[in-house]
């Protein structure tokens, strides 16, 4: 029986990670084809098949899934142990793994990111954004970035500082014609734009004041999933939105949106970098670390 080729595990452990072939092909960066003839392969000197495939979706057979189990912890080994090898160059070089909610993408995006591709030119950043929280290890990121109370309890977490904040806010012209909301509960009389969430249910606007926490099912004339459609939605007079405070600041500072409840929507904890600590960290994800402690220590914690 041949063995398999490193390129053949990682197309496996790509194919598994991403749950499409054609999404695993870009990432590899060959085509379609290419990858199916290498799983091939693969499946042949196993003599078993690893995957069950239709013309939509792929799947892990139970042999496959034992199979991916084990390998993936192994080509994560191996890469560290590369790795280990190029840090004895004076410039960290090679690809950290990302992944980040898309409104911690955004917030991380400048100047952390970045700033740390223009200080370490041979350095390469691939950032994945998902809704739902995942594994890192096992899907084979470097790091994650999320709220620091979602950050799994088995990680090490790295403070980017400010704390995370919403608004509620609307066009001047959407409160000149219904008017403006005093509490919480007066906007079930309003127009909102309504959130659906990576699982597919809808959230609940969320509110605290004075030990007081509320969360209120909002109803309006349309439902989003992204966050810049939401703002499109708000400033074209659609209706009241509830939003990341950094994602909306521009438009509160300069006038073409009113921000409403603000003694209602207190700051909470802000994000984390985190990564596990089992394993011996590249010279990049060091390197990206240490930039980012630098830049919380710069930036005020309220």
């Amino acid at each position: 029986m041949n063995q398999p080729s490193v390129k053949e595990l990682e197309a496996a452990v790509a194919i598994a990670r991403r749950g499409s072939f054609r999404a695993a092909a870009i990432d590899l960066g060959i085509s379609t084809t290419a990858l199916s003839h290498t799983i091939g392969r693969l499946e042949a000197g196993l003599g078993v098949r690893l995957f069950n495939r239709t013309t939509r979706s792929v799947s892990l057979t139970d042999a496959g899934r034992l199979f991916i189990q084990q390998v993936a912890p192994l080509l994560q080994d191996l890469h560290a142990a590369l790795e280990a090898v190029r840090e004895q160059r004076e410039t960290p070089s090679g690809t950290i793994r990302v992944n980040a909610a898309p409104f911690a993408a955004r917030a991380i995006i400048s100047p952390l990111v970045l700033e740390f591709l223009r200080r370490y030119p041979d350095m390469h950043v691939d950032i994945v954004t998902e809704g739902k929280l995942v594994d890192i290890v096992r899907d084979g990121f470097d790091l994650g970035v999320r709220v620091a109370d979602l950050v799994p309890s088995d990680m090490i977490a790295v403070s980017l500082g400010r704390p995370q904040r919403h608004a509620v806010v609307g066009s001047p012209e959407y409160f000149e014609r219904y008017g403006t909301p005093a509490t919480p509960s007066d906007l079930f009389c309003h127009r909102c734009i309504r959130v659906r969430l990576p699982d597919g249910s809808l959230f609940r606007w969320r509110f605290e004041k004075d030990g007081e926490q509320l969360q209120v099912d909002v109803r309006g004339p349309i439902t989003l999933d992204e966050a810049s459609l939401t703002r499109t939605a708000i400033l074209n007079g659609t209706g009241i939105g509830y939003i990341f405070e950094q994602d909306i600041l521009p438009e509160i500072q300069a006038g073409r949106v009113v921000r409403i409840l603000e003694d209602w929507t207190p700051p909470y904890p802000g994000l984390s970098l985190y990564y596990p600590g089992r394993r011996n960290l590249s010279a990049g994800v060091r390197a990206f670390l240490e930039l980012a402690r630098e830049l919380s220590r710069q930036t005020p914690s309220g």
